[in-house]
């Protein structure tokens, strides 16, 4: 059975090394791909990332599935593409993948719908979108509608950061310059940039992954995500900087209480709307101290490097999951899951979010033992050198139980690896390890 892998992460590394295990594969391609998939045996990078091109090769290699892992060819619908060509593919619609490619229409589909989430208003009018945070204050969440690669959120904890990141995401040149000024005032809706300015929540949060074949859901193992850059939970958003699974912050009762609260709704909302939602589905919780989980925000996709950990600890064929939600048959298969803990630390370029460096050589990345992977993400093959070619580079896996132990052993995978102003932080599960 040969296998198509869209994409070129972290996630779609783990997602490929997963399906390789699976004694139905003859071969697995990763489209585009990255070093790390380039230069394993098991798996071959294809260089193509245009939709049609990528329907023609699976035609032609007669792929027997096709696994979609970023969002941005979901956002664009490769799935409805797939499937006119009469090709089976895994992952949700494109109608349904604006769950993730417009926060604007998420935050209003859960108001419909009654999923807890955070207060919002959204804007198109940069005026209008300085008054209310200066009627609201801070702390404050701003939000790109768009996709942003993880990394179009704002945490404003002052009024200035609010008003700087409105000015930025609302492209209105010079933080400040427009405040007071409407601008965009009379300009079409519907291809203005529009942000989404939510009530701060606090508490902890953990990403609740599930998946879903249209009518069955099927809960995936808990984790968590360190988006800061720096240790302490400090420094700006980005994509990732680490992930554990499982995360203890979802107990038996937030577990039962996501699932019927907010990821049963979800799909039902969809339906109700002509929208069957195939897929995985990612809801990042924001848990508060009475154990209430609310909806940060949706993704349409396995996390990065939430896949790393969870995928680690999968012990069931991914690919009879994927094949069951594809045949609408998810519910007639349960997932069985390594007893002991995963822990992935990044390892980001110099420069990163802001401007990553790219073309820094790689050299000591250790090779995969049977509790252990350093998943690639932003490398590429240039003769037969490794190097980066994105922010996040890569991502040292392991498991171990406690999760000190996984802990452990992730920093010790990091200590050969030598790459020129690489970044990671260094307390990577840290909630979970003083709980």
């Amino acid at each position: 059975m040969k296998i198509l892998v869209i994409g070129s992460g972290g996630r779609e590394h783990a997602l490929a090394w997963k399906l390789a295990q699976s004694e139905r594969v003859q071969m697995i391609y990763v489209a585009p791909g990255n070093g790390g998939t380039g230069a394993d045996f098991r798996l071959r990078n294809v260089p193509i990332t245009e939709l049609e091109e990528l329907a023609d090769f699976a035609q032609r290699e007669k792929i027997a599935l096709t696994v979609v892992g970023p969002e941005a060819p979901l956002a664009a619908g490769v799935v409805d593409l797939f499937r006119e060509r009469g090709l089976r593919i895994f992952g949700p619609t494109r109608a349904a993948a604006r769950l993730e490619s417009s926060k604007a229409f998420a935050k209003a589909f859960m108001q419909r719908h009654k999923i807890p989430t955070a207060a919002f208003e959204t804007f198109v009018d940069v005026a209008k979108a300085h008054a209310y945070v200066e009627a609201k204050g801070a702390p404050i969440v701003i939000k790109d509608d768009a996709l942003a690669a993880g990394k179009g959120v704002v945490v404003a904890t002052t009024l200035d950061a609010a008003h700087q990141a409105i000015d930025s995401m609302l492209g209105r040149g010079a933080p400040g310059a427009t405040r007071g000024v409407p601008q965009n005032a009379g300009a079409d809706e519907s291809s203005a940039p529009r942000i989404v300015i939510e009530e701060f929540l606090s508490g902890e949060e953990a990403s609740f992954i599930v998946v879903c074949d249209g009518h069955n859901i099927a809960p995936l193992a808990t984790s968590q995500d360190h988006k800061r850059l720096l240790d302490g939970d400090a420094g700006p958003n980005t994509g990732g900087m680490g992930a554990y699974s499982p995360a203890p912050i979802v107990t038996p009762n937030v577990h039962a209480r996501a699932m019927h609260e907010i990821i049963i709704p979800t799909i039902a909302g969809l339906a109700a709307e002509g929208i069957v939602y195939t897929g995985f589905l990612y809801a990042g919780l924001m848990i508060d101290a009475r154990g209430q989980p609310r909806t940060v925000e949706f993704n349409c996709r396995l996390g990065d490097p939430e896949a790393q950990v969870i995928l680690m600890r999968l012990k069931t064929d991914l690919l009879e999951v994927l094949l069951h939600a594809t045949d609408g048959t998810l519910g007639s298969i349960e997932m069985q899951w390594d007893r002991r803990s995963a822990l992935g630390v990044v390892l980001a370029a110099a420069g990163y979010p802001v401007e990553p460096r790219k073309g820094d050589t790689i050299t000591g990345v250790p090779a995969e033992t049977p509790d252990t992977c350093v998943f690639h993400a932003g490398t590429a093959l240039q003769d037969k050198k490794l190097v980066s070619c994105g922010g996040r580079v890569l991502c040292a896996t392991a498991l171990g139980e406690p999760l000190k132990a996984a802990q452990t052993r992730a920093y010790q995978l990091l200590q050969g690896i030598s790459i020129d102003g690489g970044q990671f932080r260094r307390d990577i599960g840290h909630r979970a390890i003083k709980r």
